[in-house]
């Protein structure tokens, strides 16, 4: 009779290998939740180190390292804007995660999937704290993109609360036609609009996520609900925005950090050099998942996301988490107390 090895884990060099199917297979609340417990037990974005950047030839180099309860790791990516004309994506590139007292590297993860998975994973922590205590489902979510973070966060919201209709605003195409039918297939009413056309989808929305690469803004803040929640996450340039200065002069802005924001988020760095915000206004999200603060009442609540490297470590040692109890259930049953040892042969 053929006997057949059991599958075996990917690895190199004593680390776990995690793709980014496998990194898709950590539920989001996990994520979400891996998020919130770090800045609940006092993590202070403010004090984590910046990302840097390298210019290359046809893109930059981005580096973000962290560490944290034993805990250390490194995103290292690279972002090629034309990459997507060439049939490649924008972001490639991996984390390494070390773990323990001696620092042994454990898990290289697929850095495009971590991103991915982190990116909505915070967005969706900042909207569990911003939605108005009066939102009742179900809620409707306008999501501006059709890429690998639109479609991120509108599964990420649809697995946290209680969607009841989706409207997809991005240019007419494949994507955005593949994202349609993919989160209709969810059983939810999903509408899609060319970007000149979605004034009534901003007007009538609960939750608005912008995932764009627009350097100019998506539409009028004008026409945003006063109870509305807005996430921006798609520029991490103080030269681009997503929103405008009507809807961040209305707002409560809520942001990963002051100092990174102030780094990199030209949703608040234009408004604030127009003199519609000011620093001592910017709220920071720790703030109100430690409870150590309240959003007051009135206007929409708008929270800017550019990514910190903590996040990313955070969210992968959930997911080399998760992989190590995929493995197990999968392995190969050892001998038990009662089973006699195999006979050689």
């Amino acid at each position: 009779m053929t006997e057949f090895a059991a599958p075996t884990a990917a690895t190199f060099a004593g680390m776990r290998l995690i793709g980014a199917a496998d990194v898709a297979r950590t539920p989001i609340r996990a994520a979400v939740d891996a998020l919130e417990t770090a800045l609940v037990e006092g993590l202070d974005p403010e004090r984590q180190p910046p990302r840097s950047r390298l210019a290359t030839a046809t893109g930059e180099l981005l580096v973000m390292p962290a560490t944290r309860d034993g805990h250390t790791g490194c995103k290292l990516l690279t972002s090629t804007p034309d990459n997507p004309g060439r049939g490649r994506p924008l972001i490639q590139g991996a984390f390494l995660l070390f773990a323990g007292p001696e620092q042994r590297p454990v898990a290289l993860v697929d850095g495009a999937g971590l991103t991915n998975l982190r990116t909505p994973a915070m967005s969706a922590l900042a909207v569990r704290h911003l939605l108005p205590p009066t939102a009742a489902g179900p809620l409707r979510l306008t999501v501006f993109g059709a890429g690998p973070q639109a479609l991120g966060h509108a599964e990420a919201l649809l697995a946290l609360h209680d969607v009841g209709a989706v409207t997809v605003v991005a240019r007419p195409g494949p994507r955005r036609d593949r994202l349609a039918a993919r989160l209709a297939g969810t059983g939810v009413a999903v509408d899609a609009r060319d970007p000149g056309s979605a004034a009534d989808a901003v007007a009538r929305a609960d939750v608005i996520c912008c995932c764009t690469s627009a350097a100019i803004p998506l539409f009028d803040g004008a026409l945003v609900r006063a109870d509305a929640v807005v996430v921006a996450i798609g520029s991490h340039s103080p030269h681009a925005r997503e929103v405008d200065d009507t809807l961040v002069a209305r707002s409560q802005v809520v942001v990963e950090s002051r100092a990174s924001t102030l780094r990199e988020a030209g949703d608040v760095v234009i408004p604030l050099a127009a003199g519609v915000l000011r620093k001592d206004e910017l709220i920071p999200l720790h703030h109100l998942v430690a409870g150590r603060d309240r959003l007051p009442d009135g206007g929409p609540r708008l929270f800017k996301g550019t990514g910190m490297p903590w996040q990313d470590l955070v969210v992968a040692v959930e997911v080399h988490r998760t992989q190590l109890a995929a493995d197990a259930a999968t392995a190969p049953a050892g001998p038990t107390d009662g089973d006699p040892p195999a006979e050689p042969g």
